[in-house]
């Protein structure tokens, strides 16, 4: 994170969210002989076969590498986010069978105001306003979808404090109510949950004096199963939003989170049960109702899904008729290594919500440099720096172009700092035919190249170009 202090006012903060993955899959989608996918469990942690409900923290590594897994119906595993908020990836050799419930879902908003932590791999909600130090407005949820914090001020009536904007993913969060609500966060992602993420935390609302905004919801966790054999879901997989929470005698709701992402792969899948990455409700106020958070993914790959008839909310699946990787070759990286000349962290928080990962001077004058560094990405390549700031609307201006090689390139973008907490994160658009990856094939025509467009304001497109010239535009829903 970074901080901009401020000699005649309080210190204020900027936070930096200081690592961006841009993660793409290109591959020729023609099954081999065999029909065979291997989850590359190494089978270290054995079988897991919990005969109660109980609550595990995911490990530091994010991994499970079991050799089966048997969930009996009854039993509830819930899985909270480990301490760096690894997304959680179950590795199996052999049979998964899921009778009970896995559970990742993002905790509701908190009645002390502060933001539901997110599920595994998901984002956390935003703060609500502070009525007792001045600090009205709402801070905004975390995460590329983050929804917007709730403006407010000494001078605004009850009825015109603005409340949280719910969390985005798979479709955008919903506006909070009014003309001082905070905006609904943006969709982003892909099917692919390429990268594998969960959603993004909803918007803290704003408050009057003497009272507390509530806080948002946070983001459904990522959770990727995959199986060398077969997967069989009766139960239930939640990755669901956590709900705003409307707070204080004037009930200020926070925004919702948004769903999570489910995606299971195997060489067989089935079942009749229920995957859910729905969004988290909006907080309920007496004067307006807060943002409610956008719905998550659902992506099922293997062999045989003929006899899989489970029930999904929502219905977005991209069931394909057999396994992809589970993560992309060679998955292109991006972080910010510097601002304003200061080094970022190896292992950055990221989180408006949390203490800061770096202090910019106040004496240091705007605007500032953001150091760029990639790898695995084209040189030539043009990145956006996104500037999220808690409290009002994100900026976005371009970097130079990439420069080095391939494997180890760096651009950099001015930026303006704004005083108080803000994120910083960059996203890439990535021309294959630059990249000179393998083609795919769809429609029966071999695909030269895929545009990816990945930015935080507009929802994620992939185009595909074909041998002839024609392009395919599929939005990421």
């Amino acid at each position: 994170m970074f901080a901009n202090e401020n000699g005649t006012q309080r210190p204020s903060t900027i936070t930096g969210s200081l690592l961006f993955l841009v993660s793409l899959l290109c591959m020729s989608v023609s099954a081999s002989a065999q029909n065979s996918f291997n989850s590359g469990s190494t089978g270290a942690d054995g079988a897991f076969a919990p005969s109660t409900t109980q609550t595990i923290v995911v490990p530091d590594s994010g991994v499970f590498n079991f050799t089966t897994v048997s969930i009996p119906a009854g039993v509830t595993i819930t899985f909270n986010r480990g301490t760096n908020n690894k997304p959680l990836t179950i590795l199996a050799t052999g049979d998964v069978t899921i009778a009970g419930t896995i559970n990742i879902d993002g905790k509701p908003g908190n009645a002390n105001a502060t933001g539901g932590n997110g599920g595994p791999g998901g984002f956390n909600g935003g703060l609500g306003g502070y009525g007792f130090d001045q600090s009205f407005s709402g801070v905004s949820g975390d995460g590329p979808g983050g929804g917007g914090g709730g403006f407010s001020s000494s001078g605004l009536t009850n009825a015109n404090v603005g409340v949280g904007g719910g969390g985005g993913y798979g479709t955008p969060g919903s506006n909070g109510g009014g003309t001082n609500g905070g905006a609904g966060g943006p969709k982003v992602g892909a099917v692919t949950i390429l990268p594998l993420i969960g959603g993004s935390g909803g918007g803290g609302a704003g408050t009057s004096a003497n009272q507390r905004g509530g806080g948002g919801g946070g983001g459904g966790g990522a959770i990727l199963i995959a199986s060398s054999t077969t997967i069989t879901v009766n139960g239930t997989i939640f990755a669901r939003g956590g709900a705003g929470i409307g707070f204080a005698t004037f009930s200020f709701g926070g925004g919702g989170g948004a769903g999570g992402a489910i995606r299971l792969i195997a060489n067989t899948i089935n079942g009749t049960g229920t995957l859910n990455v729905s969004g988290g409700g909006g907080g309920n106020g007496s004067f307006l109702s807060a943002g409610n958070g956008g719905q998550g993914y659902i992506r099922i790959e293997a062999y045989d899904l003929a006899n899989f008839t489970g029930t999904t909310t929502p219905t977005n699946i991209a069931s394909l008729t057999f396994p992809h990787p589970m993560t992309p070759p060679n998955s292109p990286s991006l972080r910010i290594a510097s601002v304003a000349g200061i080094n970022a962290p190896a292992t950055p928080a990221g989180s408006l919500q949390g203490v800061p990962d770096l202090i910019v001077p106040a004496s240091t004058a705007n605007p500032v440099t953001v150091a760029l560094e990639a790898s695995n990405m084209p040189v030539g390549t043009v990145l956006q720096v996104v500037l999220t700031p808690s409290r009002g609307g994100r900026t976005t201006v371009s970097s130079g172009p990439l420069a080095g090689t391939e494997s180890a390139s760096t651009a950099s973008a001015s930026v303006t700092l704004p005083s108080g907490i803000s994120v910083i994160s960059a996203t890439a658009v990535i021309d294959l035919t630059i990249a000179k990856a393998k083609p795919l094939f769809m429609d029966g025509e071999r695909v030269n190249r895929i545009e990816v467009a990945a930015t935080f304001r507009g929802a994620t497109e992939l185009t595909y170009i074909t041998e002839s010239g024609r392009r395919i535009r599929q939005a990421a829903n």
